[in-house]
């Protein structure tokens, strides 16, 4: 008998070419759905939906055989958008234990999830089945869970359980009899195996069961007594965990191509709802995402948005997606669409009883966005200072919230500001004794009282001949009394002064 210590779940989601390719198309649920595979003119039905079932439409029917069916809405099978929704069903059942097992097959998912041990933190394993069953749901998934001692059982039972009953748990020593009713087909037959057993009257697992094991074995060898302890729930296994790392990816291949934002904008709405979703499961937020456009003539339009928190307010990131695209449209017609998302920490702002409303960091963003889209992405931004004596010596870096304190510590002193003349005014300079006396600016004169200079500016110290400024710091008194405090630039080639900023 089985260890009883073990316990396994079983995540079984049938039809998955159609699911993963309808995951993200809610518009076509409700409609006949089938997934062709193969080169034209030559595809041919691999997997379809309930509806499509229904309707009459089976496996291997040729494309001009499924047009006859008016209602029927054909797509084409696409390997990027199963890996895709394969990680996230893993992701799913690692929600819930660390130790996963993938057994997935050509046209279905298959996972085996080891849970002994989890029941003080998802409870009975009805309610932990429950649990992974609505998890998989609000991805856009249906699937079936079993729960078993026997990992093989758990398996079994998943492949050959009835739609109608999407939650099955086995108790120990209940595996046999919850199995016998099952076909062969749940068992990995080959095409000779089934033939051997449909000539002996075998037609499911308990009649298996039934069987003498030595005389099984006598016939077909180890792989008789295997099916045997198969079908009666008491096969071993050595379990083989699998490390699927977290990414934040879903991937859309469109059955028409898109020339709209609009359009484009209601797409990218529905993927970002799996990545919050998937995101909010891991108290995580989406700091990042990064769309690719996949255009007609197989050309790539990559753009990344990255507003100053990581925030999972949907609204906010379509606003930014849509801003940004609309600044940077594509060039040509869409054929998919590609999100990826880096994962952040939640934010949350804490306000003092007696401090002033905040303005929302969203609201910041936006404001952000549509600034950037009149003056250019390179002049929006926070100003840091480069490690050169040249005027204008500085660059433009996004905003950006530091994650711990800051190290900087506020001075107690009051400071000067300097306001900067873009471009700078002339002025007309008398100098005695080499050092400015007196100016005239803007028709009024200047008395000079202190005069503080000069420093060599603009260019680097590797290249002299660029050093063509003199900069003077200037405190000066008009005639009716006005003190102005400024910074006057001489340039040495053209021997003339301009006045270039103001000290407040």
């Amino acid at each position: 008998m089985t260890n009883p210590a073990e316990l396994y779940a079983c995540l079984y989601a049938k039809e998955f070419p159609a699911q993963a390719l309808l995951r993200l198309r809610p518009q076509l649920q409700d409609k006949p759905c089938v997934v062709t595979e193969g080169e034209p003119p030559l595809q041919q039905v691999c997997s379809l939906n309930t509806r499509a079932r229904l309707l009459g439409i089976r496996y291997g029917m040729t494309q001009v055989e499924v047009d006859t069916f008016p209602a029927s809405v054909v797509l084409s099978r696409s390997n990027k958008t199963e890996a895709s929704a394969k990680s996230i069903l893993l992701e799913c059942a690692g929600a819930f234990s660390p130790r996963v097992e993938g057994r997935s097959e050509d046209a279905a998912f298959l996972c085996g999830i080891d849970i002994a041990g989890t029941g003080s933190l998802f409870g009975q394993p009805e309610m932990l089945a429950r649990s992974l069953l609505q998890r998989v749901r609000a991805v856009g998934m249906s699937a079936r869970v079993t729960v078993s001692h026997n990992f093989h059982t758990a398996i079994c039972l998943a492949r050959g359980l009835s739609p109608r009953i999407p939650i099955k748990v086995i108790a120990s020593g209940e595996e046999a009899s919850a199995l016998s009713s099952l076909p062969l087909a749940v068992l990995d037959l080959t095409e000779t195996q089934e033939e051997t057993f449909a000539l002996w009257g075998i037609h499911n697992l308990g009649m298996l069961a039934a069987l003498p094991e030595k005389e099984l074995i006598a016939r077909m060898g180890q792989d008789g007594k295997r099916f045997r302890q198969l079908a009666r729930g008491e096969l071993p296994h050595l379990f083989q965990p699998i490390e699927p790392p977290f990414t934040l990816d879903e991937r859309l291949e469109l059955d028409s191509p898109v020339e709209l934002l609009d359009s484009l904008m209601f797409v990218i709405g529905v993927m970002l709802d799996q990545l919050i979703l998937r995101a909010r499961v891991r108290i995580l937020a989406l700091a990042t995402i990064t769309v690719a456009l996949t255009l007609d003539g197989r050309e790539t339009h990559t753009r990344t948005v990255r507003p100053a928190l990581p925030s999972n307010d949907k609204q906010l990131w379509i606003k930014l997606l849509h801003l940004d695209l609309e600044a940077h449209p594509p060039q040509a017609s869409i054929l998919a669409v590609a999100l990826h998302a880096e994962p952040g920490s939640t934010s949350k702002v804490q306000l003092g009883l007696f401090s002033p409303q905040l303005p929302e960091a969203a609201r910041l963003d936006v404001t952000l966005a549509r600034i950037r889209a009149i003056v250019g992405e390179d002049n929006v931004g926070r100003a840091v200072l480069q490690d050169t004596h040249a005027t204008d010596g500085f660059r433009m870096e996004l905003f950006t919230v530091p994650s711990g304190d800051s190290a900087l510590v506020a001075s107690p002193q009051p400071r000067a500001s300097m306001r900067q003349l873009r471009p700078p005014e002339t002025a007309s300079v008398t100098l005695r004794n080499s050092r400015p006396a007196m100016f005239f600016f803007r028709e009024r004169r200047y008395a000079v009282e202190h005069a503080y200079g000069p420093w060599l500016v603009e260019g680097d110290w590797w290249n002299q001949p660029l050093w063509g400024f003199e900069q003077w710091d200037l405190v000066a008194r008009s005639q009716d009394g006005g003190m102005l405090c400024c910074c006057m630039m001489r340039d040495l080639m053209r021997n003339q002064w301009q006045m270039a900023a103001f000290y407040d």
